[in-house]
């Protein structure tokens, strides 16, 4: 998937929570706060993390899957 379409896909998802999978294996799981032609930014949902914010470059993005509500 080109960074075009993850960006305009996160563009439209923005507000809502989802999980993000990076190549390297990663997994983070959040509420879209930012999204630009760089970066995603998330803020955390797990309770460890404490709402802290998670920042994701688009290039190293696998898949994003929205949770449902």
């Amino acid at each position: 998937m080109s960074y075009q379409n993850i960006e305009n896909l996160l563009i439209r998802l923005r507000g809502q929570v989802v999980d993000v999978t990076a190549v390297s294996g990663a997994s983070y799981n959040g509420l879209i706060v930012e999204v630009t032609n760089d970066y995603v930014a998330l803020k955390a949902q797990n309770r460890s993390d404490d709402g802290a914010l998670v920042i994701v470059l688009l290039h190293s993005i696998e898949s994003v899957r929205p949770q449902a509500k």
